[in-house]
């Protein structure tokens, strides 16, 4: 289908010009050291994964070491009443995955990342 080809180059050049995959690893990245700098004063973060712009936090229950689901629940309201929307997920429910668009503007990201800290540190 030549219009499927054709939109598919043009999103691949956008991709390319604009640097998408780059600033994907830049923001990751960042959000990536935000997470990794609050497990030293969080035990309830057990991991830190992700690749590029696809990054989790899991929280287990730092007495016992279980996945905990309302440890997640409570960071994502805490966020959520700030203004920042997070996803848990994962077979227990304890991890929260970030999605944010590639073309987010530092400023908001950047918000984003205090509310997150905000949230992590209540």
């Amino acid at each position: 289908n030549p219009l499927a080809v054709a939109a598919a180059h043009a999103v691949l050049n956008i991709i390319d010009k604009e640097s998408l995959c780059e600033r994907a690893n830049q923001l990751g990245q960042r959000l990536k050291n935000t997470l990794i700098d609050a497990k030293e004063s969080v035990p309830a973060i057990a991991a830190v994964r992700g690749l590029g712009s696809m990054i989790a936090v899991e929280f287990n229950d730092p007495q016992t070491g279980e996945p905990s689901a309302a440890i997640a629940q409570k960071i994502q309201q805490r966020a959520l009443a700030q203004g920042l929307l997070l996803l848990t997920c994962g077979a227990y429910g304890n991890v929260i995955r970030f999605l944010y668009p590639l073309t987010i503007p530092d400023a908001q990201f950047d918000a984003a990342m205090k509310i997150l800290q905000d949230a992590l540190s209540d």
